[in-house]
């Protein structure tokens, strides 16, 4: 590896720990032992109200399409019942204690979890199922105190498609819990309708109190922690969401808000509003890790009945970038894309790339192949031209060991000779960074876009059973401080192969000749990168691996069939014969030189 290749790897290293601190998740989880407490507690509550109504739940006939029927105001006696709307997508079942949805079958996908013998398990992946959630509105009487449904038991009106649920008070008000899901759709019509506003405050102002328990839907769930949390969007603003490796609130008092999400990795479940919520008080609270959930999302909405009549949508569903794009209200911001300049790498060109060839393979794999060869095609001017370089610095190989010969125990005069000399034969020392460096944007992108794509979810390659989660290639029986208890072969295929790429370049270039750390720090930083990759979506590994392949196959061929060592050498002769003229970025490293030589001389004397 010549110089050249070192300074752009020094500068890869110096951005890519750049991005790390930037993006390095918080390894404080606060610890909230009695919330936990207070959690079984609750649901022991409610199992115990269950079991005192002594009935078992009815369930309705979901085959047959019943008629509406009247309401009945005196509900005190009505069993707790669970029904169901069902698509091809989706089994929503809901209570009529609350009113309220209790679980949701998402049947295209699967729930995964590592068991002890580090075998990975598939099983029905549900949402908004705790038995700790909440789902309560709140209404306040003119006649003063509120109103809450999550106490009380609905009359169930059912059709095929549709679910009424209805509540009469002593005062005569009417409230109407209205869902209604549509063939082939995630997104759940919901209404709410209360009869008898004369009896409400003058406000008429609703408020719902929204508890969601997160569960832990992938193996990798330290990682699927760091990309859950709540998101929203304010009227006339972007998208954005509470921290997700902390717990953090957001009060949007009197800001009028356009929907709320508590968003899993590749899974939501959004409120979204028909006109707008009058405002909003959000919060995620970080749980303990040995918990069996991954997060607990609130919010707290109020909305304006006027009308009655209070509308908006239920999207219970997965985090699919085109469909929730396709809603056109920024839902598709949840996916976590991430932002600045790589977010809109992976919404753009890379999205676009995997799009084209999705359309026509099927394998996961091979399109990660594809699109690194698409890459390495992109890049093939700036790659030659980086070979090319490298070739000029190795044709002055020689002149660079008669100078190490002459200045080996001077490092400083040996660099400042050695820039001399690379002036004068008119090689540019930083010629093969920037193929480099066009692609450290595309490897920052990469790290969240395989593992914010549920296309690559529980995809299967080779030995990887999911390349959005890391590929377990081995298990260790303990676990490496920043490494982790698994060995990711496709990390380890690319620091083995990226060694052998290194010691390649480096039997014609010397890298001691212009700074003896270079030397060994070219083969540090792939050991280094390990810590990082290991526990990386197995897309990406795979990607870097690939791409190290291409790098290897590129340069064999182009030094050998491409790079005319004759030209090259005719080409340094010329430019030594040529006047010279210093400017620019050499001239100032070479002045910085030549001073760093005068101090150096300057102390010997003293």
């Amino acid at each position: 590896m010549d110089r050249n290749t070192g300074i752009g790897m020094a500068l890869i290293l110096g951005l890519f720990f750049f991005w790390v601190k930037l993006n390095a998740p918080s390894e404080a989880e606060i610890k909230l032992q009695k919330h936990k407490q207070d959690s079984i507690k609750l649901a022991q509550t409610k199992i115990d109200s269950l079991k005192k109504i002594g009935a078992p739940a009815k369930v309705l006939d979901t085959t047959k399409n019943t008629a509406l029927t009247s309401v009945v105001s005196d509900t005190s006696a009505t069993p707790i019942v669970l029904d169901s709307l069902i698509n091809d997508l989706l089994t929503i079942k809901f209570s009529n204690k609350g009113g309220r949805i209790n679980s949701v079958l998402v049947k295209k996908y699967f729930k995964q979890k590592e068991v002890e013998d580090g075998k990975v398990i598939k099983s029905p992946l549900y949402l908004l199922e705790d038995p700790k959630n909440q789902f309560d509105y709140t209404f306040t009487k003119l006649s003063g105190g509120d109103i809450h449904t999550q106490g009380l038991v609905f009359n169930t009106q059912k059709s095929n498609d549709e679910i009424i649920f209805s509540y009469k008070t002593s005062e005569g008000i009417l409230i109407k819990l209205k869902y209604k899901l549509e063939p082939n759709s995630y997104t759940l019509k919901h209404e709410v309708e209360v009869e008898g506003m004369d009896k409400l405050n003058s406000e008429k102002i609703g408020k719902l109190h929204w508890i969601n328990y997160l569960d832990k839907l992938e193996v990798n769930d330290k990682y699927e922690r760091n990309y859950t949390s709540v998101y929203y969007k304010e009227i006339d603003e972007q998208p954005t969401y509470c921290s997700c490796t902390s717990n953090d609130e957001k009060d949007l008092t009197n800001k009028p808000v356009k929907w709320v999400s508590h968003a899993n990795q590749f899974f939501n479940s959004a409120l979204i509003a028909e006109d707008q919520f009058k405002s909003a008080k959000l919060a995620t609270e970080m749980l303990d890790a040995s918990s069996e959930d991954l997060k607990k999302c609130t919010s707290d909405l109020e909305f304006n009945l006027g009308s009655s009549k209070y509308a908006m949508d239920f999207y219970i569903g997965p985090n699919e970038f085109e469909r929730l794009k396709g809603m056109q209200i920024g839902l598709e911001d949840v996916v976590s894309y991430g932002s600045s300049i790589f977010g809109t790498i992976n919404r753009y060109p890379i999205r676009w790339i995997y799009l084209f060839f999705a359309g026509f393979i099927a394998n996961k794999g091979i399109i990660i192949l594809c699109m690194t060869l698409l890459v390495k095609i992109l890049l093939i001017y700036l790659t030659f031209k980086m070979i090319y370089s490298q070739s000029k610095m190795a044709a002055l190989k020689p002149e660079i060991e008669k100078l190490k010969a002459k200045y080996g125990d001077d490092p400083q005069a040996m660099q400042a000779q050695s820039m001399k000399i690379y002036g004068e034969y008119g090689v540019n020392p930083l010629g093969g960074c920037l193929p480099m460096l066009l692609q450290m944007p595309i490897w920052i992108a990469l790290t969240r876009y395989f593992s914010a794509s549920i296309e690559f979810r529980q995809e299967h390659f080779l030995w990887a059973t999911d390349l959005t989660s890391y590929d377990v290639f081995m298990r260790l029986p303990f676990t490496i401080p920043f490494y982790g208890d698994h060995v990711s072969m496709f990390t380890l295929l690319w620091t083995l192969s990226t060694l052998a790429y290194t010691w390649y370049n480096s039997r014609l270039v010397d890298m001691s000749a212009m700074n003896p750390a270079m030397k060994y720090m070219q083969y540090i930083m792939p050991v280094m990168f390990v810590f990082f990759f290991n526990s990386s979506a197995a897309g990406f590994t795979c990607y870097l691996f690939f791409s190290n392949i291409l790098n290897i196959a590129q340069t064999v061929l182009i030094k050998n069939f491409f790079i005319d060592e004759n030209k090259i050498a005719n080409e340094l002769a010329l430019n030594k014969a040529k006047p010279k003229s210093t400017t620019g970025f050499r001239a100032r490293l070479e002045q910085a030189m030549k001073e760093q030589e005068r101090i150096k001389n300057q102390n010997k004397k003293k």
